[in-house]
């Protein structure tokens, strides 16, 4: 669920650098440079800002570049949202004892190319959702550690009890941690295991997958 980036052209790029969100260097008092923490260690702002980049990259030079960018003005948060979670998603897996290898994701990633009809259809829908292509194997194995969470749970993902279960494990995972957000960008949610008002959509029956535009 990788096309390498071409060069931006000077118009693509203009519109890269007005899109993306001006990020300061400034973090916390206690953490000078973080966007966050989480289980003592950094998310710095440069991390981020290089995460939205990449996104508003990949965004500039498709077709739908305008649409896209139009459509994902939130998107430091939601990438703020996505960093915290895929740590918080690893610590829960890791202590469940689940594992996924390499061979899992390249697997997994070749089935969802196949049912969205092709590589560069499955860039351009996940696109759509602010994942950029070099972040696609890393939203596969999220699904595939969310899937394996569920299984060791007993948690049925397509059903709303198996969902309550998977954030209840998820949400006291994320207390352990103790996840502290520079509060310009807004407050973790550990309950909902979310920042704020963002709307990822990490929990979603095993068998979905974006639809396709």
């Amino acid at each position: 669920m990788l096309r390498r980036r071409t060069a931006l052209s000077v118009t693509a790029a203009a519109a890269l650098l007005a899109a993306t969100p001006l990020l300061t260097a400034c973090g916390t008092d206690a953490h000078p440079g973080a966007a966050a923490v989480v289980d003592g260690k950094r998310i710095t702002v440069a991390q981020l800002q290089s995460r939205v980049k990449d996104v508003r990259t990949a965004q500039a030079t498709s077709p739908q570049g305008k649409q896209l960018i139009a459509n994902t003005g939130r998107l430091s948060l939601a990438t703020l949202n996505s960093m915290i979670f895929d740590r918080v998603l690893d610590r829960a897996a890791a202590d469940a004892g689940v594992q996924v290898t390499r061979a899992d994701v390249q697997k997994a990633r070749a089935a969802a190319e196949e049912r969205a009809g092709g590589a560069a259809r499955l860039k351009t829908m996940w696109l759509q959702q602010s994942i950029a292509p070099d972040e696609i194997d890393t939203v596969v194995r999220n699904q595939l550690l969310l899937d394996g969470l569920s299984k060791h749970l007993h948690a049925d993902r397509a059903r709303p009890d198996g969902q309550q279960k998977l954030v209840q494990a998820l949400s006291k995972t994320s207390r352990d941690m103790r996840v502290d957000v520079n509060p310009r960008f807004g407050k973790w949610d550990d309950q909902e295991v979310i920042l704020g008002q963002t709307k990822e959509p990490w929990i979603v029956p095993a068998t979905a997958h974006p639809q396709q535009a």
